[in-house]
C-alpha cells in the first residue's frame, strides 16, 4: 500500500479524479522506466510507479489535458 505521497492529496491535482491520477502515474512510470532500460546514470533504484508520485505530488509533472 502506497502511504505516501498521500493518494487523495495528489487527487486534488487532477480534480479530484482518480482516473485521470492513475493514468498520469502509469504514463509517467513508463517514461521513468524507459530511461531504466537505456541505463540513464540519474536512475536510481526506486520503483518507478513511486517516482513517478512524487514527482507528481511535488508539481515536477502536470497533467496536460489538451
Amino acid at each position: 500500500m502506497m502511504n505516501r505521497p498521500p493518494i487523495d492529496e495528489m487527487a486534488k491535482l487532477t480534480g479530484n479524479n482518480k482516473y485521470k491520477l492513475s493514468v498520469l502515474m502509469a504514463k509517467r512510470a513508463k517514461e521513468l522506466e524507459k530511461r531504466h532500460i537505456e541505463n540513464d546514470p540519474n536512475y536510481d533504484n526506486k520503483k518507478c510507479i513511486a517516482a513517478a508520485a512524487e514527482e507528481i505530488f511535488n508539481g515536477k509533472v502536470v497533467l496536460n489535458e489538451n
